[in-house]
């Protein structure tokens, strides 16, 4: 009990700094008509698990994680963002005949698994704190992760809430849907900047092969 105490508060705390900024995706999520509240809810825990589960991983089997590789992970956001501004330009945000009339059946899987590769790309912060959290103290893996998956449905939850909310959710729905896609390149390119060590260590691994002269 002693220990369980200060880990409940410890892990409270990890989540609400590495996850604070998905409460805007969240809410752009949310606000698209094309995807379901629980379409976003199912997303966001599908990815919340994978970064646990690879924290896990790489704590119990003592591996680190490349510098720079997980920059790589913007690419999935970058592709939804240019996704979803082609589809602006091609004006299908206003066509309600349109996506009334779509299938829900392979769609509605997409969309909860671009929701969760928009979530484990953001999570790069998640796996520098999670891994070495879970290797100092592997036997309370289980109590941290209970604990994450109770925020992360109070974090679904009130991004629901802004985007209902009485003042702002008018704006947020309003304005939600014409924003994810810039929302989501911004974030791919911001990730991706973390992967730019492994183009000067390509570019200085370069250098350094000898010349053949002929």
């Amino acid at each position: 009990m002693e220990q369980i105490v200060p880990a409940l508060g410890v892990s409270a705390a990890v989540f609400v700094s590495t996850n604070i900024d998905d409460i805007l995706l969240l809410s752009a999520f949310f606000s698209d008509p094309d995807i379901t509240p629980r379409q976003v809810v199912a997303g966001q825990f599908l990815g919340m698990t994978a970064l646990v589960a690879a924290s896990v991983a790489c704590a119990l089997l003592a591996v680190r994680v490349p510098e720079g590789w997980i920059g790589l992970l913007g690419l999935a956001p970058l592709a939804l963002g240019l996704r979803g501004l082609w589809a602006l330009w091609r004006g299908e945000a206003g066509e309600d005949e349109e996506l009334e009339e779509r299938p829900r059946g392979g769609g509605s899987r997409f969309r909860a698994l671009a929701v969760a590769s928009v979530t484990v790309a953001n999570g790069g912060d998640n796996l520098g704190v999670y891994i070495p959290l879970f290797s100092s103290a592997p036997g309370l893996i289980p109590l941290h992760a209970a604990v994450f998956a109770v925020m992360t449905g109070a974090l679904c939850a009130l991004g629901h809430h802004l985007v209902h909310h009485p003042a702002l959710g008018s704006r947020i729905r309003r304005h939600g849907r014409a924003a994810l896609p810039f929302v989501l390149i911004g974030l791919g390119l911001w990730i991706l900047s973390d992967a730019i060590v492994l183009v000067r260590g390509a570019v200085v691994g370069t250098r350094g092969i000898p010349a053949v002269v002929l």
